[in-house]
């Protein structure tokens, strides 16, 4: 998969679709739902912009990432975002019995989210879910790797918010033989289950569905677009200026 190189981080020229269908034909495979966010931090810190490389996919999640791969590439790059990933795999899925399993959030919010899952796709393979306590990463293996490997899910959606869901990730299939696929999918899950309400597709596309998410949890955001989608503007612009 052609990948192009935003900041320091290799993004994938790709499409929902293909990545559901990846995720839907293969095993062992990584993905990185990449935003501003992602990629301001993984500029920031070396380990961890080695870690999200390391992703067998890093989608271009938010506008300013698709935009700014799009402006690389000279070509119309869609936004590869988690919550289409999600539906479009979950979908695509249901004739090969793909099986999904679930780590993260809290028990209300996954609870609901299987609920609507069910309702919308009747013939979902469910293999599981984990709710874990708030510990860190170390601690969250050491406890729970054999509620996933025992399980033995063709796709584990992980919902630790980043950057903690992809060292997570990384972290866990260092230490141990699993064969699923891995996709760190931040707030999909609450999304999914009506806890929050998910900007609609229109906003997204025109740049603005970082609105809705800041009115909603403004403590938790602030920073992250005030300051981080304005360095990304900034990093971006040096890295524009440094190919002239």
């Amino acid at each position: 998969m052609k990948t192009i190189r935003v900041l320091k981080t290799n993004i994938a020229d790709t499409t929902i679709n293909e990545v559901s269908q990846l995720l839907n034909t293969s095993n062992n495979k990584t993905v990185a739902i990449c935003n501003a966010n992602t990629l301001v931090q993984s500029y920031k810190d070396e380990k961890l912009n080695s870690i999200i490389n390391s992703f067998s996919i890093a989608t271009p999640d938010g506008f300013p990432v698709a935009k700014a791969i799009s402006r690389l590439a000279k070509k119309n790059i869609p936004r590869v975002d988690g919550f289409k990933v999600f539906k479009e795999t979950i979908k695509n899925g249901i004739e090969t019995n793909t099986s999904h399993y679930f780590f993260g959030n809290n028990e209300k919010v996954v609870n609901l989210m299987i609920k609507n899952l069910k309702k919308e796709f009747p013939n979902i393979n469910i293999s599981g879910f984990t709710c874990p306590p708030f510990e860190n990463v170390e601690n969250l293996i050491t406890r729970f790797k054999d509620n996933v490997s025992n399980d033995n899910p063709d796709v584990v959606w992980v919902s630790l918010g980043f950057p903690k869901q992809e060292i997570f990730i990384y972290k866990l299939l260092e230490s141990t033989s699993i064969n699923s696929n891995f996709v760190g999918i931040g707030a999909v899950f609450e999304w999914v289950a009506g806890t929050k309400i998910k900007a609609p597709e229109w906003v997204a596309n025109i740049g603005l569905e970082w609105v809705l998410r800041l009115i909603q949890e403004p403590r938790r955001l602030l920073r992250r677009y005030l300051i981080d989608n304005t360095l990304f503007v900034y990093y971006f612009y040096k890295q524009l200026m440094s190919k002239n």
